[in-house]
């Protein structure tokens, strides 16, 4: 009976207390979070074949996959990992209309971060995209970026940050959502950053501006704290920036990481953080589920990844406005082109798929779109001078496959979308400039020893061919270099210089692989005079009305030129005019040595004359010592 007594007694006091302070009665409360998540959407407004059947993406059928999860789960957040631009011709309406943030604020998205394809028309486009966006009078997601700002020495920073103050762009922000208080944030990464060259931002130290996120929003009542990331994962933790950050900086319940393109089946957890992709190009909308209490202590309640694809109906409204957006890209941007979005350009009877990372061999989207260029130069670019030309791109520019069947203009434009032009729209423009004999061989070079260590930088050719051995010595892995103009072999002259024609990203990192090979390796882009060139924008290729000769236009009329009889088959893989042996005959290996392949073998065979003497010495020390000497 006393025992009974005193249970009664702790229970009055305990719902005294409660009664007085409610909060504590609280504080073991467990409460779950759904948050809905996508990252480097690319401006995928719609689906795209998938090569297998069937179509990917597309925001009507997001949209429809939206509202299934926002119904299981009411108090659902929706938020984007950045990249949500660039990567459709409807991204030509990126500065005019902000087409993209428009979308997802129809789509309920709460809150965005920026990724480096957002700053592909610099940071003036990226302003100008934020007061059309702002003009509109469309609902909008937040756009959340802690870490980016404008540079002190950019001209243009007063005018960027009125741009972003007038949308409302914050660094961090409260978010209430069934009766919890969230804290979200948004980081640009390290290698996001160095992607995205002439934005005219300053990277802030990612961890530094996490951690002050993370102070700032607990003591304002954030509860939750979820990280929009465009940092992304690598396979190796070293290399992976969002694990690095979530061990570093604690307090962050959740990261959406975006910019490596990573699919996770299951979400990594790091401490006492849960790290998330969905993939790229709308291919899936991702939902977590985690249990949670107010001592930070976290269960895994779901994760999946709904594909987006044909099994899903579209949304009408969403499919709407998309269809508009696909209207106003026809009356502005592809009218100069005199092409509609969805016109036929050719056929294809075989797949032409984007490279294979890390693969060395040739490919034929690669030889297409090469091959697309010199065309362009000898069909459409006004004044082309009558010298021998050799067009190169590069694995890293290349988009988008194109697989079999109908190949349109708008698919065309999906394979080399990246970029602006000198005029402000979309597109890398074509540029010419010269090299010598001596730095075309090194261009190979280039692809044969740099692609191991960056597969983007694999390169394809026209007008050149030439063999390597990837088991050669790094810098000196090609065995033969020359011309060809489709006729007759062209010796390589060391010293004469010879016409190169790019798009201006890949044009541009020529000029970097003298740092990227330790300096072993040295290319110096020159005008026909042999002048080094400082500034690509003077050497972009126009056609006869003065119009720049955009990557993407000179497939697209390449595409067009095969009319019915579609894209020849010796592009259904690669033709051999990139010649790839992975031989260990010693002979193959050892011919045409250079420097370092001879500094490399008097370094072995020093060596093991120094194992052999020491041998030697210890034999000869055991022997006197065993004698007695």
């Amino acid at each position: 009976m006393r025992r009974v007594r005193t249970a009664a007694a702790v229970l009055l006091i305990l719902l005294c207390v409660a009664a007085l302070f409610p909060g504590a009665a609280a504080a073991g409360e467990i409460r779950e979070t759904t948050v809905l998540f996508t990252h480097d959407l690319h401006s995928h407004f719609l689906p795209q074949i998938d090569g297998q059947g069937g179509e990917s993406g597309g925001y009507a059928r997001l949209m429809t996959a939206l509202r299934e999860e926002r119904q299981a789960h009411p108090d659902a957040l929706t938020l984007d990992g950045g990249d949500f631009s660039i990567g459709s011709l409807i991204q030509t309406l990126y500065t005019t209309r902000a087409a993209e943030l428009r979308t997802m604020g129809a789509m309920g998205y709460d809150a965005v971060t920026a990724g480096n394809h957002e700053f592909d028309h610099g940071g003036d486009g990226f302003a100008q995209m934020l007061t059309a966006a702002v003009s509109s009078g469309d609902k909008r997601p937040a756009l959340l970026m802690a870490n980016y700002k404008p540079s002190t020495d950019n001209p243009n920073q007063l005018d960027i940050q009125r741009s972003m103050a007038a949308y409302g762009v914050q660094d961090y922000m409260l978010l209430e959502r069934g009766g919890v208080t969230y804290g979200i944030f948004g980081l640009m990464g390290v290698d996001s950053n160095d992607c995205a060259p002439t934005s005219g931002f300053t990277l802030g130290d990612v961890e530094d501006n996490a951690r002050r996120c993370v102070e700032a929003l607990e003591q304002q009542g954030a509860e939750f704290i979820i990280c929009l990331s465009h940092s992304g994962t690598h396979e190796t933790a070293k290399k992976s920036e969002d694990e690095q950050l979530a061990k570093e900086v604690e307090g962050i319940d959740l990261i959406i990481s975006g910019h490596t393109h990573t699919t996770l089946p299951e979400p990594i957890l790091v401490e006492d953080t849960y790290i998330v992709s969905a993939g790229p190009y709308c291919q899936n909308l991702g939902s977590i589920t985690l249990r949670w209490n107010d001592a930070g202590e976290k269960t895994l309640v779901d994760y999946h990844l709904t594909p987006i694809d044909e099994s899903l109906p579209e949304d009408e409204g969403i499919s709407l406005l998309v269809e508009d957006w696909k209207r106003q890209v026809g009356g502005t941007y592809l009218s100069r082109y005199g092409l509609s979005y969805d016109e036929v350009l050719t056929t294809a009877d075989f797949d032409l798929s984007t490279p294979e990372s890390g693969v060395q061999e040739g490919n034929g989207l690669g030889e297409l779109v090469a091959d697309a260029y010199l065309w362009a130069v000898e069909n459409l670019e006004a004044d082309s001078p009558d010298v021998e030309t050799v067009t190169v791109t590069a694995a890293g520019v290349l988009r988008a496959p194109l697989y079999a069947g109908d190949i349109t203009a708008s698919q065309a434009f999906d394979v080399l979308s990246m970029g602006v032009g000198t005029d402000g729209t979309s597109g890398y423009p074509l540029v010419s400039c010269y090299l010598t004999g001596k730095e075309l061989k090194a261009v190979a070079e280039v692809d044969a020893s740099v692609t191991p260590l960056m597969p983007a930088a694999q390169l394809y050719m026209a007008g050149m061919e030439y063999s390597f051995n990837t088991n050669r010595m790094f810098f000196n892995r090609v065995t033969e270099a020359r011309l060809y103009n489709g006729m007759v072999d062209i010796a390589i002259q060391n010293d004469q210089l010879y016409r190169v024609v790019s798009g201006m990203y890949s044009a541009q990192m020529l000029g970097t692989v003298k740092s990227k090979s330790l300096g072993i390796l040295s290319i110096v882009p020159k005008d026909e005079n042999g002048q080094p060139i400082t500034d690509f924008s003077t050497r972009v290729l126009r056609d006869k009305n003065g119009n720049e000769l955009k990557e993407w236009y000179a497939l697209a009329a390449y595409l067009e030129s095969f009319d019915q009889e579609g894209v020849p088959s010796s592009y259904a893989s690669g033709d051999g005019r990139k010649e790839v042996s992975h031989s260990l005959n010693p002979i193959e290996l050892l011919k045409n040595p250079s420097w370092i392949t001879l500094v490399t073998l008097l370094v072995i065979v020093l060596g093991i004359a120094l194992v052999v003497f020491l041998v030697r010495r210890f034999v000869f020390r055991r022997r006197r010592r065993y004698r007695g000497w």
